[in-house]
């Protein structure tokens, strides 16, 4: 493996520093939306299988190791030193299970809810990532992390009191509500046991420790995932779910390939903010993807997009940014300290 330092406080100040952040930035926002209203296309057409809609939520990590490698003049990282292999794999085992099984929650969720709330609900995630941070990562609280955790579960509630009446799944709504936001939180408890293990045990986040997290944990989800398939017994409705698919069965593969796809273009943008900035601020840009994929629900799907839902999608874009703002003033603060050891 390669690796390279953590960029310095000046590159902050390079437009091709800039130019990075805002290629990933595209990367999360795209790969997600896509893989989200692939995902709803999925379950649209005709796919049924819940396991299979986890597998390829993973499966497409390893795609990312040649074009994230071709963004980093990359330096040999021989001298970085490494805990036990025994307890990385452990960490890599236990964070790739609660992978697979966040992956499965969030399935569930896009099944059973109309997607334009489904990714209004998984705004929460936020809201949790304060929380776990603050347990896990000694995240304090502000009053701008406190409103956001507040403008977030608004949000969230006022959809939870509702079903939407227009879907063919509403007598399901409950249960994908509640999947949905344990998926959320479980999103944000792996991110912050993520950070926790890259402090205590790993005590290293170059570009090849997150890398190596990133697709070992996807890999260990990976066959999770294809070991539910099978232990599920929905491997044997595979054939017929492919036979069957309304737009063809080229397109029911291209589907999931394009999925895997998206979800592994995101999984660069994550890894290159990961290693530019911060997991956090990973999780906030990607928590700004979920926005947008109610306008789009609207225009593929025609998802019904009425007076409570706006309401939510305002309250968490509210929410969101008293998370950003508050980032902004941290960041700002660390630059001030900098510059004030560097005088």
């Amino acid at each position: 493996m390669y690796s390279q330092s953590l960029p310095s406080s000046s590159q902050f100040k390079s437009w091709r520093w800039w130019l990075m952040i805002c290629a990933f930035t595209f990367f999360i926002l795209a790969g997600q939306a896509a893989a989200t209203l692939l995902g709803r296309f999925y379950y649209n057409q005709g796919g049924k299988s819940l396991w299979m809609s986890t597998i390829v939520q993973s499966c497409g990590s390893p795609l990312l190791l040649l074009p994230v490698a071709l963004l980093f003049p990359l330096t040999s990282s021989s001298q970085i030193a490494r805990p036990p292999a025994a307890k990385t794999a452990a960490i890599y085992v236990v964070l790739g299970i609660l992978i697979a099984g966040d992956n499965l929650m969030y399935s569930y969720g896009l099944l059973y809810l109309p997607v334009s709330t489904y990714s209004l609900v998984c705004a929460t995630q936020l809201a949790f990532n304060a929380l776990f941070s603050y347990f896990f990562n000694s995240q304090k609280f502000t009053p701008f992390i406190f409103n956001s955790i507040i403008l977030l579960t608004l949000a969230a509630a006022l959809l939870g009191v509702r079903s939407d009446g227009n879907s063919s799944v509403s007598n399901k709504y409950p249960i994908g509500f509640a999947l949905t936001i344990c998926a959320s939180a479980t999103f944000s408890l792996t991110l912050s046991l993520m950070q926790l293990s890259f402090q205590k045990v790993l005590k290293n986040e170059t570009f090849a420790v997150v890398l190596e997290m990133i697709v070992w944990t996807n890999f260990v989800a990976s066959a999770a995932s294809v070991a539910g398939l099978f232990a599920s017994g929905e491997w044997s409705g595979i054939h017929l779910e492919f036979a069957e698919f309304e737009k063809g069965r080229l397109s029911y593969v291209m589907t999931l390939v394009w999925i895997a796809v998206s979800w592994a273009v995101y999984s660069v943008g994550a890894v290159g903010l990961i290693y530019a900035v911060s997991s956090l601020f990973a999780n906030v840009i990607a928590t700004l993807a979920l926005p947008l994929v109610p306008v789009f629900a609207v225009v593929f799907f025609h998802d019904r997009m009425d007076g409570v839902k706006v309401v939510a999608l305002l309250i968490a874009f509210l929410g969101f940014v008293n998370y950003v703002y508050q980032h902004y003033l941290d960041d700002s603060k660390a630059k001030s300290i900098e510059r004030g050891e560097d005088l």
